[in-house]
């Protein structure tokens, strides 16, 4: 397929990149630090811009057969820069006729709030990822209101980890043998999935080991 990926020089971004050429993809990363993406490779091809910019967005999308999403944000930001993107990406996806869009969130962000364990709900997300969140809920909201063919995908905090390809997906209910970590590979070997699987068409997935 070819695809163009967002984010692409994040931490899960780059796994995505690597995953996606690995797997014969053909991938169009667009990134405002052109720089960190040094190693050359036939199928890849590299667009330094901002996701601020709606012009720089659809031109990078048009003539893709999918779109993945995995754009960060600083913890304490308040712009909310991911939504803003996101929506970007969104407009430029349904001009140009590209359906299949994969986007990155994170475990607690809209229902999956009562998945997490106590500190995290009223501890850690309160007092220190109260932004973050934010901005999660208003991608979300802008995912869940398009006309794509959308999954959005909501893991617990990254571990840094190697690719294993072993994690639970999908799950509705806390449990305490959860462990709401997952390593930034295991995300995108998950969000690469769901190019082909319809088995989260239209939903939020929770995801962690």
């Amino acid at each position: 397929m070819k695809l163009t990926i967002f984010g692409s020089t994040g931490a899960v971004g780059l796994q995505l990149v690597e995953q996606a050429l690995a797997q014969g993809h053909e991938v169009t990363a667009f990134t405002r630090s052109p720089e960190k993406l040094t190693r050359p490779h036939a199928k890849l091809r590299v667009l330094s811009g901002d996701v601020l910019d709606p012009a720089s967005v659809k031109s990078a999308i048009e003539g893709r057969d999918a779109v993945l999403c995995a754009l960060g944000m600083p913890l304490l930001n308040k712009e909310g820069l991911r939504a803003k993107g996101t929506r970007h990406i969104i407009q430029a996806m349904e001009e140009t006729g590209v359906k299949r869009f994969v986007c990155l969130s994170g475990l607690g962000a809209g229902d999956s709030r009562n998945i997490l364990p106590f500190h995290y709900k009223y501890i850690v997300f309160p007092l220190l990822m109260r932004h973050l969140y934010a901005d999660h809920e208003l991608q979300e909201s802008y995912v869940m209101s398009s006309k794509l063919d959308s999954v959005i995908a909501r893991p617990g905090s990254f571990t840094g980890g190697p690719h294993t390809g072993i994690y639970r997906h999908g799950f509705t209910l806390a449990d305490k043998s959860l462990k709401i970590k997952i390593s930034q590979a295991d995300v995108a070997d998950f969000m690469l999935k769901q190019l082909t699987d319809d088995s989260y068409l239209h939903k939020a997935a929770a995801i962690s080991y």
